[in-house]
């Protein structure tokens, strides 16, 4: 008789307060007979926390090749195995998604459980459309990488989300600013935790803030997508100059540049993008 295969329960955990898991996580991680983890340390606090005494494998990018081979032996044995990633759901921007993969396969079943997600949470509470968005998690390490897929994204029209880590945060902004221009943005760090903060400004305005603070947490990055009335045609460049001096003059009188753009680009009907663009072409 066809040995009976486990079944792989993608977990989601906590991204920062341990309350928010799910009944149903809980109860499945004190069934299964394994639990694969991208740090155990990590998860073993979860583990205590709520009494779960289960065997521990690691699962990471780093190992995925082999350790994922001897996770889909262990559920071809018949063992359940659960999957949990540091933080949030396994399978986004980490190598849950070769497993799951690997597994079906195998023809292995996949069973999901809901749970947090750190860029659904921050979504949410953007005040940026969620009815179309587009998430890109973390941009590649290579320069010419990253800069192609933000070209690629410079004119999209739904909410772009990122990952990114303290250390890169101003070097991605700086890109940001290069190839989408001073647009809108929400950054959304140690969300759930004691210190959750949302900042919500301009690119331009999140540098001058995390050029002289010390960035500390993940952060996810929420961008304002391309607004339908600023893909008209591109003005003739003496409109566009007028535009410009005009931007020059609201400021002057006190008026924060955002707002000054905001307020022309509707004037004259141009892009706020297209503005932000001139505006740093001369600075």
């Amino acid at each position: 008789m066809e040995q009976k295969k486990g079944r792989l329960f993608l977990c989601p955990t906590p991204i920062g307060n341990l309350e928010d898991i799910t009944l149903r996580v809980l109860k499945i991680l004190k069934e299964v007979e394994v639990i694969a983890a991208e740090d155990t340390r990590v998860t073993r606090k979860l583990m205590n926390h709520y009494g779960i005494k289960k065997p521990l494998i690691s699962y990471h990018e780093h190992n995925k090749t082999k350790k994922g081979e001897e996770i889909i032996k262990l559920l071809l044995e018949g063992r359940d195995v659960a999957l949990v990633s540091d933080a949030g759901t396994p399978g986004i921007s980490d190598p849950g998604e070769d497993l799951v993969k690997a597994a079906i396969e195998e023809n292995i079943e996949v069973v999901p459980l809901p749970g947090p997600s750190a860029f659904v949470t921050a979504l949410i509470a953007s005040g940026f459309s969620t009815r179309r968005f587009a998430f890109e998690g973390f941009l590649p390490k290579k320069d010419k990488e990253r800069e192609k897929i933000l070209d690629d994204l410079s004119n999209e029209k739904r909410t772009i989300i990122f990952y990114e880590s303290p250390h890169r945060i101003v070097k991605f902004l700086r890109e940001l600013k290069e190839k989408m221009g001073d647009r809108r943005i929400v950054i959304a760090r140690e969300l759930t935790k004691m210190h959750e903060e949302f900042f919500r400004g301009t690119v331009e305005e999140a540098l001058l803030k995390f050029n002289t603070k010390e960035p500390k947490g993940e952060f996810v990055i929420i961008i304002e997508g391309v607004l339908e009335e600023e893909t008209n045609d591109t003005p003739d460049e003496n409109v566009k100059e007028k535009a410009l001096e005009k931007v020059k003059e609201y400021v002057k009188g006190g008026m924060a540049k955002s707002q000054a753009v905001k307020k022309v680009s509707k004037e004259f009907n141009i892009s706020k993008n297209e503005l932000y663009s001139d505006i740093h072409r001369e600075n």
